[in-house]
């Protein structure tokens, strides 16, 4: 049980690391972008553009208007996901998943702050070549992560190794 509870904080300590980073670079796009000209990165391709106005919805500017709604669901989402990270077991095979969590944790924890705290959420990053939305780094987060979670389940573990999600804590 030590050795879990152990695992747990540092994925608690990962999960506020990443979540400090995306809340630092929303902090300095709102510093440095907001009503400034772009800062180019890579030109034709990616660009730092603050998003006004500001993201009230949520992926790709859908539903306007639904911060409380979507604060919930967030945070019942960031729930389930201590509960989950909290029930992984600890040989190093569960590594991978214990990331793909981490990074879907941060991100929604990071956007949550911005929903409940300043009730939009600051997107910032345009991948311009293809006109994409603007996001932010807890978006990153949460694609990235959910990706690797869903390769993972679809092509790494098997279906006995979820065993450990019908155990109760």
């Amino acid at each position: 049980m030590k050795r879990t509870v152990v695992r747990f904080v540092r994925s608690l300590l990962w999960i506020f690391l990443l979540t400090a980073l995306d809340q630092g670079t929303k902090l300095w796009a709102f510093r440095c972008l907001k009503e400034k000209d772009d800062r180019i990165l890579i030109p034709g391709i990616l660009r730092l553009h603050y998003l006004w106005p500001e993201n009230r919805g949520i992926a790709f500017g859908l539903f306007q208007g639904s911060v409380l709604f979507f604060g919930i669901m967030s945070l019942g989402l960031f729930a389930a996901l201590l509960v989950f990270l909290f029930r992984i077991p600890g040989p190093s095979r569960y590594l991978p998943l214990r990331t793909g969590c981490i990074l879907i944790a941060a991100g929604a924890a990071g956007n949550l702050i911005d929903r409940l705290g300043r009730s939009y959420v600051i997107d910032f990053i345009w991948f311009e070549l293809i006109d994409f939305p603007l996001f932010n780094l807890a978006d990153v987060f949460v694609v990235c992560g959910a990706v690797f979670f869903a390769v993972l389940c679809l092509f790494f573990y098997r279906e006995e190794d979820f065993s450990f999600l019908r155990r109760r804590v």
